[in-house]
């Protein structure tokens, strides 16, 4: 494994915001972060806090690489394909590049805001997220392409409590879709890889003790430090097959 080149695209799932506010205590994001997001440990662990991962990372194993962190907190697909990938460069052509993409859950919590079918605007999702995959295929053929799933802090029941007391019992259904229109085109895309968080994540949601959540206490739709550590996890076994 040689990468010269590491890309993050996506959303909160690979950024610092909420691992930072879980590890100081904080209730809301401060203005300065630790690197301690799934894209940041991906990239240098931080062997204070994950020492099973201590030598683990891009930075040992592939040494000079250079990593971007486009990924931003609230990014929806559109987001993705228009300002971070515009960001990316092409200059890459002959770089060994790395991509991990985390992107969808936003777009489907926005879904709940439109007054239209779900099962429609889940079709328009699946549809953008597809046209985000093949778009970097396109530009960077000779990339390997980390696609993730996105979890669920439901743990399959559909209720969680900062959401179910506006939408109700949430339309976990349309989550599974998703997440398997993931699994599928990870499974058809020439270098794409799947890393299965929402299968992960399983039990470690709501059903949990709060020592075993995974998720940041101050809202469970973002991951805590554990969470980022654990997404982390799964692009290093995505990788190893």
């Amino acid at each position: 494994m040689r990468f010269t080149h590491y890309v993050a695209l996506g959303d909160s799932m690979s950024t610092d915001e909420y691992p930072t506010c879980d590890l100081l205590q904080l209730d809301a994001v401060p203005g300065e972060l630790i690197p301690a997001g799934a894209a940041a440990l991906f990239y240098r662990n931080r062997d204070d806090l994950w020492p099973e991962f201590a030598g683990t990372d891009l930075a040992t194993l592939c040494p000079g690489i250079e990593a971007r962190v486009l990924a931003w907190d609230g990014a929806m697909i559109e987001d993705v394909l228009t300002e971070e990938l515009s960001r990316v460069g092409r200059d890459n052509a002959g770089a060994r590049l790395l991509i991990t993409l985390t992107a969808g859950g936003n777009d489907l919590l926005d879904a709940l805001t439109v007054d239209r079918r779900l099962a429609e605007v889940l079709e328009e999702i699946s549809g953008r997220y597809a046209e985000l995959v093949t778009t970097l295929r396109d530009e960077f053929p000779g990339a390997t392409l980390l696609l993730a799933t996105v979890y669920d802090p439901t743990d399959g029941s559909g209720l969680l409590p900062e959401l179910s007391d506006r939408y109700g019992r949430l339309p976990i259904e349309h989550l599974q879709r998703f997440n398997d229109h993931v699994r599928r085109l990870a499974g058809r895309t020439s270098g794409a890889r799947l890393a299965d968080v929402h299968r992960h994540f399983l039990g470690h949601g709501v059903s949990a003790s709060p020592a075993d959540r995974w998720y940041w206490k101050g809202s469970l739709i973002e991951p805590s430090a554990r969470g980022a550590s654990e997404i982390r996890r799964l692009w290093w076994r995505a990788l190893a097959r």
